[in-house]
């Protein structure tokens, strides 16, 4: 081969080789997923939500800026009480959110400042996933309250009664935790399984491994129970 030509058929490969890694990785981009995406929301606008049985406003709590979320004057006998945010769709991931409970004026004895984070909520409110937080038992004296500080419940067909019931001790737990103080949570759901870690552990306070709603998809929402004032802050979810 002469060198002219040789010049002409190295020239050709290198263009050859050149177009082989650059349909490679448009497949790959082509087929890349969401995953490892973070969506960020600072919650420091009543306006992010969809509210449904709460009503909710700006403030500054302990020094950062909060969202405050209490119960809507008809009270929560009409169902959930969320503050959903419409621009989230979750299916698989983790949810990192700072949050705060406290139980409010007048609140009732049996009010323990529930908050927590509901997940894969379907648009009219009627399935969702939750884990919440009971801050008042943390540090109470008594045992059994203390192994009830953390929950896990369904809608619909699992409010914590029935599994407290039917299956004492497994979708809920112990945990340190104090009324209106800041508490980091972090949830990660994988399929049918959701873990809930508290405070940076490594360990998971709370494990599901039976999510009862199966692998469906929704949105994220800001969850309280009844008798509660709760602040939420740096909401993040990462698919």
């Amino acid at each position: 081969m002469s060198k002219r030509r040789w010049q002409i058929a190295a020239l050709l490969a290198v263009v050859l080789v050149s177009l082989l890694v650059v349909n490679l990785n448009g497949s790959a981009k082509s087929n890349e997923s969401p995953v490892g995406q973070t969506q960020s929301i600072p919650l420091n606008s009543p306006d992010e939500l969809k509210l449904v049985n709460v009503k909710a406003e700006a403030v500054t709590f302990k020094g950062r800026k909060a969202l405050r979320v209490s119960e809507a004057p008809s009270g929560i006998g009409n169902g959930e009480a969320l503050g959903v945010l419409p621009k989230t769709d979750f299916q698989d991931g983790t949810i990192e959110v700072d949050l705060a409970g406290e139980p409010g004026p007048g609140a009732a004895e049996g009010a323990r400042g529930f908050v927590g984070i509901a997940f894969r909520v379907a648009a009219d409110q009627g399935r969702l996933e939750c884990f919440y937080l009971r801050p008042t038992n943390g540090r109470a004296e008594d045992q059994l309250r203390r192994n009830h500080s953390t929950q896990y419940i369904s809608v619909p067909g699992f409010p914590w009664e029935l599994l407290r019931k039917d299956f004492p001790g497994k979708y809920e737990s112990y945990v340190d935790i104090l009324p209106g103080e800041w508490t980091k949570v972090k949830i990660e759901v994988r399929g049918d399984k959701a873990r809930l870690y508290m405070n940076g552990a490594e360990q998971a306070t709370l494990i599901v491994n039976d999510l009862k709603q199966g692998q469906t998809r929704g949105a994220v929402a800001l969850w309280i129970g009844d008798g509660t004032v709760a602040h939420f802050s740096n909401l993040r979810i990462s698919k």
